[in-house]
């Protein structure tokens, strides 16, 4: 892998714990190499990896941390939504009890998921176990649909692991089933019980019909308690970028930006540097720092 150092740090990014391939560990020592000031490692409905990475804090060096997490949203309130609705959550307490239980009944029921879909693809005439998925991933890896993907790949089912999730495992594709998800509005108030920023994750995702429909969105995510949104994501254009940050100062929510790395899982999107074009500023990371600090003072006076 090759980096180009800076200034810079990224928000986004997955480990074995949920759906990436590296572990928590080994991804600490690669934000160091690929010379990144600052990271928050945002596993899937999961804090097992961030909760690793504090237990080790040495292996980080002069690598500043955060705490994350996405959490799988549902959008029951927000008609409309046609993509993937994740909320990020930055900076809260690893030992929240109400968090923590929420976390954990989410990857019971993505556990319960992985069965189902492979049942869906053996009645596809794909000969695979989850036995085998299993076996072809990462030791300790939270398993999901990246890592049956891979399997399908070596298998020769698919050329690709593209094509796994356009012709099979993506929505709407025969073997797809919905994963379990928590409540906007509940995903943000877990968030923020436990002491954390909630941001919308890469929101050009979300297949939004226009400009207005995005700015609702927004307007009613703040009201919840939204704190941020993640404006810099290797999927934006220059003008979701633009939209994002407009209406990021209209409803004072904070910008953020990560790569939403996976490592081999999703082998164009580089750590800190996305598709070649991700580069967000220390600066984001001090503003969204300097926000948790305030949320944790006036906690601690109430």
């Amino acid at each position: 892998m090759e980096y180009s150092s800076g200034n810079f740090i990224d928000l986004h990014v997955h480990s074995t714990a949920s759906d990436g391939s590296f572990s928590p560990l080994d991804l600490a020592l690669l934000v160091q190499k690929a010379g990144l000031k600052a990271f928050a490692l945002t596993d899937h409905d999961t804090i097992d990896g961030s909760k690793a990475i504090v237990q080790n804090k040495r292996i980080l060096g002069p690598v500043q941390f955060l705490t994350g997490v996405e959490i799988s949203a549902g959008a029951a309130d927000f008609p409309g939504i046609a993509g993937s609705f994740h909320i990020l959550g930055y900076g809260f307490d690893l030992a929240h009890p109400r968090l923590n239980r929420a976390l954990q009944t989410q990857q019971a029921a993505r556990k319960n998921r992985n069965p189902e879909i492979i049942k869906r693809l053996r009645s596809l005439g794909m000969d695979m176990s989850l036995a085998e998925v299993i076996a072809a991933s990462e030791p300790n890896a939270q398993i999901g649909r990246p890592h049956i993907a891979r399997l399908m790949v070596q298998k020769g089912f698919v050329p690709s692991i593209n094509e796994a999730f356009d012709q099979y495992l993506g929505k709407g594709s025969p073997a797809y089933l919905d994963k379990p998800r928590i409540e906007a509005g509940e995903a943000i108030s877990l968030i923020d019980a436990a002491g954390g920023v909630a941001v919308l994750a890469h929101p050009g995702l979300l297949k939004m019909p226009d400009d207005a429909a995005y700015d609702a969105l927004i307007a009613k995510l703040a009201s919840m308690g939204l704190g941020g949104i993640e404006v810099f994501y290797p999927g934006h254009t220059s003008g979701q970028v633009c939209l994002f940050s407009s209406l990021a100062t209209k409803y004072h929510l904070l910008v953020t930006g990560g790569s939403d790395f996976h490592g081999a899982v999703n082998p164009d999107v580089k750590l800190g540097a996305g598709r070649g074009d991700l580069a967000v500023p220390y600066a984001v990371y001090e503003r969204l720092v300097e926000a948790i600090h305030r949320l944790h003072s006036m906690s601690s006076h109430e």
